[in-house]
């Protein structure tokens, strides 16, 4: 609705209005993205830095090490989650055998098991110690020398820990496309003379290769931005050399340029994405359409299909939370422990802060985008969501070297006007973590409530602005109720975030306060995985909602798409 078709009243009402709020939205969204893209050149400007002489060392004695451990880790990971991901996702999605409505969900439950968490598990459950080499041993009388078993603390074993719980990312995006394919690109092939799977192959496998390379794409962001697996794996990567090198070797410079190697990959990978989904399309049309009708498996194949499915959730899940349960039962501490109370109430305290926090700066990013469309907004609606693929150390290397900068300038200004330093007032402390999150997981919170946005049409807002209701008022009025959901999505989705990162709350974290993902880090560190096991059950519990809301949200999309039973 044009200015044309309003009274003139409401016209000269609502304009000044709406283009102060415009402006004021535009601000707002400059001002976040300003935030997010801060951490992020002040680690790209280190390379004009010069350090101590530590990354000279580093250079001569491990850089060759990190960039093909690196290197491998990418390739493994990403070969393991295109694998399982497509393979599982096209077997629930196109086949029908017993078991598969169950799994279409299952498959997605090691997305609430963060990495480091299924590697202490693996770890104890493997060990010479542990039920299975003890089991072995009870069962065939063997002596420590009769018989080799395979140690996972390696490049390989790392990448498979990585891999398990990654491939949802590859399965999600895989079923989503599969799942929009028309059915008559796939029948049109069947009537050229390929059979069922040729036709899957030769025609739905590269129709969903755009989602399927976002997928491997999200995957290997994650798996680069791992530190707690690796380090307890002993894997020498770029993320556990930066730590070792801000913090062991003091050298902040170096650690820095370490980062910005790291986002070198990271930048790779975002190009690779782009370059492989650009032009094409992800579904087979923009209307609803009859999807193929899946395959009745024989017998001996749909056993085949049922154990392939279940195979990853019982690695990736199953099996893990068996293993931190028996260790809970061995020595683990006691949920209700003081201590312990201490470090879940500091976990959800930051978490809840963090949400709230990263929420609201979504909902005006995402508003900006609605109501003030324009390159600008376009521009500053990309820099905020670039966060999220950056790995936590590099945006903790840069959080730190910022407010450190910004601190000892304002220390420096106090001092030579007022005669009184200032001190640290953001470097180590709560805000400067929470600043960390914010940049992290913005494109987390950013997408849910974009999302919610679109489904509000444009009419309701002209609507209510012809019956004299400004920018203000439509959002609480009507905006807010219809955004409730999503909104709460946000939150959610950030909350379990925060509480499972690693890598920026050890760097940033401020002296003596712990999280439960410190104190199991730590406590894996020094080989007490019973005490361990705790604080990862209660991470692993709290993971557990976004995944049963995501699984609500696709089963609901899979009905209202006219899926055939």
């Amino acid at each position: 609705m044009t200015d044309a078709f309003l009274p003139a009243p409401i016209t000269a009402r609502m304009r000044p209005a709406h283009s102060a709020g415009r402006r004021a939205l535009l601000a707002g969204a400059t001002a976040v993205a300003v935030l997010v893209s801060v951490p992020i050149l002040a680690v790209a400007a280190s390379v004009l830095q010069r350090g101590d002489g530590a990354l000279s060392h580093l250079v001569q004695t491990v850089l060759g090490e990190i960039i093909l451990n690196t290197l491998g880790l990418m390739v493994m990971v990403g070969a393991g989650t295109a694998i399982i991901g497509v393979g599982t996702a096209w077997l629930v999605t196109l086949c029908r055998f017993p078991g598969s409505r169950q799994l279409e969900w299952m498959l997605l439950l090691p997305l609430a098991m963060p990495a480091y968490i299924i590697g202490y598990a693996y770890t104890d459950a493997l060990a010479f110690a542990g039920p299975v080499q003890s089991g072995l041993r009870a069962l065939f009388g063997w002596g420590r020398a009769d018989y080799w078993f395979p140690d996972i603390h390696n490049l390989p074993g790392v990448s498979l820990m990585l891999t398990l719980v990654l491939y949802p990312y590859v399965y999600i995006l895989a079923r989503a496309a599969f799942l929009d394919q028309s059915t008559c690109v796939l029948e049109a092939a069947r009537t050229l003379g390929a059979n069922p799977w040729a036709a899957c192959l030769r025609v739905g496998l590269p129709m969903a290769r755009p989602a399927i390379a976002a997928g491997v794409a999200l995957a290997l962001m994650e798996a680069l931005a791992d530190f707690g697996t690796v380090q307890y794996f002993g894997v020498t990567t770029f993320t556990t050399t930066i730590y070792r090198t801000w913090f062991g070797l003091g050298d902040r410079v170096a650690a820095s340029q370490l980062a910005t190697g790291l986002l070198a990959f990271v930048l790779v990978l975002v190009v690779m994405e782009f370059l492989a989904r650009r032009g094409r399309r992800f579904g087979g049309g923009g209307r609803r359409h009859r999807m193929l009708a899946p395959l009745q498996l024989s017998a001996p194949k749909a056993a085949a299909a049922a154990v392939a499915c279940a195979l990853p959730v019982l690695l990736g899940f199953v099996l893990p939370v068996i293993a931190l349960i028996r260790l809970h039962g061995d020595g683990g501490d006691p949920f209700f422990s003081e201590r312990f109370l201490t470090f879940a109430r500091n976990s959800f305290l930051l978490a809840g802060a963090a949400a709230l926090i990263v929420v609201t700066a979504a909902t005006l990013v995402a508003y900006a985008g609605r109501l003030a469309p324009g390159a600008a907004t376009t521009a500053a609606l990309r820099v905020a969501s670039i966060g999220y693929a950056v790995p936590g150390t590099v945006i903790a290397v840069g959080i730190l070297a910022a407010l450190g900068a910004a601190d000892h300038g304002l220390d420096a200004w106090t001092r030579a006007t007022f005669g009184q330093g200032t001190g640290l007032l953001l470097s180590g402390t709560a805000v400067a973590l929470l600043y960390a999150y914010l940049v992290r997981f913005l494109a987390v919170a950013t997408g849910p409530v974009e999302s919610g946005l679109h489904k509000i049409p444009g009419s309701l807002d002209a609507a209510a602005r012809t019956l004299g209701a400004n920018a203000g008022k439509v959002a609480v009025a009507i905006h807010a109720p219809m955004l409730r959901r999503s909104l709460l999505t946000a939150a959610l989705l950030v909350f379990v975030d925060v509480l499972k990162e690693l890598p920026a709350t050890i760097i940033v974290r401020p002296f003596n306060f712990d999280t439960l993902a410190i104190r199991v880090y730590n406590l894996a560190a020094d080989e007490r995985l019973a005490q361990a096991s705790t604080g990862a059950l209660v991470i692993v519990a709290i993971g557990i909602v976004p995944v049963i809301l995501l699984t609500r949200m696709i089963a609901r999309d899979t009905r209202r798409g006219g899926r055939p039973d």
